[in-house]
């Protein structure tokens, strides 16, 4: 678990834009570790964890790309049914909204990421490195149920 930055950019929504984008990033040698897209009428936002978020960025200015900057959180964890309701039971507990999250897994991994955006990322990553100290010292506890419905 570990706060990271994710950049944010802002593109045209047509065909061969995101080709271009990794392609530009694997000249660079720049891994993408995680990625979403989030499409408008003309636009899309490509959220995006990378190997070496700098010369991402030094990539996509010298291209003219609108690029945002953002603190996240990378939760590496177990691919079971209850561990994102865990964390965001605890992050509740704690007050700390998730602001989005993206993240997959393959259905035979036994383990996945997920990136994080919360109301305020440095709680959640102490929130979070709490609990799992305590799971390594504790046996494992069902996520707790709260009374209101979720939905």
């Amino acid at each position: 678990m570990e706060l990271t930055t994710q950049l944010a950019l802002f593109l045209d929504n047509r065909p061969g834009t995101l080709a271009r984008v990794c392609e530009a990033l694997a000249e660079a040698k720049v891994n993408i570790i995680a990625f979403s897209t989030n499409d408008t009428v003309d636009h899309t936002v490509v959220r995006m964890v990378v190997s070496d978020h700098r010369k991402a960025l030094d990539v996509f200015e010298e291209r003219g790309a609108l690029v945002v900057e953002s603190e996240v959180l990378m939760v590496t964890g177990d691919n079971r049914p209850g561990s994102l309701a865990s964390i965001a039971q605890k992050l509740a507990d704690a007050k700390i909204n998730i602001d989005y999250a993206y993240c997959a897994t393959g259905p035979q991994q036994k383990t996945g990421v997920l990136i994080l955006r919360a109301s305020n990322c440095k709680k959640a990553l102490k929130i979070l490195n709490a609990v799992s100290s305590e799971a390594i010292e504790s046996p494992a506890k069902p996520p707790r149920k709260s009374a209101r419905s979720p939905v």
